[in-house]
This record gives structure tokens, sequence and C-alpha cells, in this order.
């Protein structure tokens, strides 16, 4: 038999022999990007836009915990004293709608706050890694790679929101860093479906310059 493989585009993406070599990374499925009264409602977006991937991310983690690969959820968030949040950050954006303003669902994306956390669909099991982040990207001022590292992980399957943001940004760091990449089309989302679908044309752009992408069917298959 020939090497276990996804069917992606631009190319197949083989699987390495050892499970715990692929993870699945869940970005950013928190309350405050996902909910009303959520930081991604206050700026103006219609947070129903991103509620379809929710039931697709669900199946990918009932695989990948039955197969007992690992799993990293994160969250954008900040120290409560916004020490993490450089001002450039915190200064876009109406006044009571800024980073560390008070919301419905405590201060806006604040480690520790209730809009924080990963919603109840997606809770992560014990065990799982849960990784705050100040950063658009998984690996800014995180140890996710030296976590990886320690884990023997080498390829990732990105899920998650928003696609051309954090998603997008998170990809980007784990290409520069050496992981084989894929990013799962109906499992990720953006309030802009444009947004989306120009960042997996960036991806797959030039034979995979970022990575790979497929569907979640093709990944549960080939798992």
């Amino acid at each position: 038999m020939g090497t276990p493989s996804i069917d992606a585009q631009p190319y197949r993406f083989a699987l390495p022999p050892d499970r715990g070599a692929v993870a699945l990374l869940v970005i950013d499925m928190q309350r405050d990007f996902l909910e009303t009264g959520g930081f991604g409602a206050a700026l103006g977006n219609d947070v129903a836009t991103l509620k379809p991937v929710v039931p697709v991310i669900a199946r990918l983690l009932t695989l990948f915990r039955q197969q007992e690969r690992p799993i990293v959820h994160t969250k954008e968030g900040h120290l409560p004293d916004l020490s993490d949040c450089p001002p450039v950050k915190r200064k876009r954006g109406r006044e009571g709608t800024r980073i560390g303003d008070s919301g419905p669902m405590g201060r806006i994306l604040v480690l520790g706050e209730p809009g924080n956390e990963i919603i109840d669909e997606l809770k992560p099991h014990p065990g799982e890694l849960v990784l705050g982040k100040p950063g658009k990207g998984a690996f800014y001022a995180t140890a996710l790679h030296e976590m990886l590292r320690a884990r023997g992980v080498t390829h990732l399957v990105l899920t998650g929101v928003t696609t051309e943001v954090c998603v997008q940004t998170t990809m980007r760091e784990a290409n520069d860093r050496g992981y084989e990449c894929l990013l799962v089309e109906d499992a990720t989302a953006s309030y802009f479906p444009e947004f989306k679908a120009a960042t997996l044309a960036m991806v797959r752009a030039q034979g995979g310059i970022v990575g790979a992408t497929a569907t979640s069917a093709a990944v549960l298959e080939a798992l």
C-alpha cells in the first residue's frame, strides 16, 4: 500500500504513519466571535455567518478524539491589565467596542472573561491543549511551537475563525516553521464570504505556497 493521503488542492496531503504527528488546530471558536454581544457582533458583523462551521468542527473533533490524535484549541485574548495588547491594536474601533471595554459577556477579548470562553458545542476535553494568544497568529508570543515539537507533531489540520485573519496568519506562521498544513474548507469561516474565498485561493496559489485545502469529507474519509 502507498502512503495514506488526503485528496487536497493543489496536492495530495500525505499522512505520516504516526497518528500523533497529525494535530487538529481549532482556532478561536470563542463566544466573543460567535455569539451576539461579543466582539465580532460589536464591530457590526453578522455572527450567524460563522455558525455553519460548528457542526463540521465537532465531527472532526470526534474523529481526532477517537483516534487519540493531538488537539489544540486557541483563544485570542489579553491579560486583564492589557500589558500584552499593543496600543495600536486597542485604539481601533469605536468607544465601548475596543479590547478591554465592558460588554454583555464581560470585558472584550480579555482572558478569563465569559466572552473569551470556547463555545459550549466545542468545549475542550481534558488533556487537550487550550492556548491563549495575544495576537492573530497562534505562534506569536506563545509556546505553541515548543508544545507541538515536544509531541512530535509535523502536520497541522487547521479549522476555525476567521479565515482571513487568525486562521490564515496561523497557517503562514506554521508554514514558516516547517509544518505541513491543511486548511479544512468547510470548517473555517469569515464574516465576509469573499474574504474566505480569497484566502483559500491564496493558500493554494503557486502549487500550494502556504499549504493545501480540502473538504471535511475528504479529511474524515482519509483519516
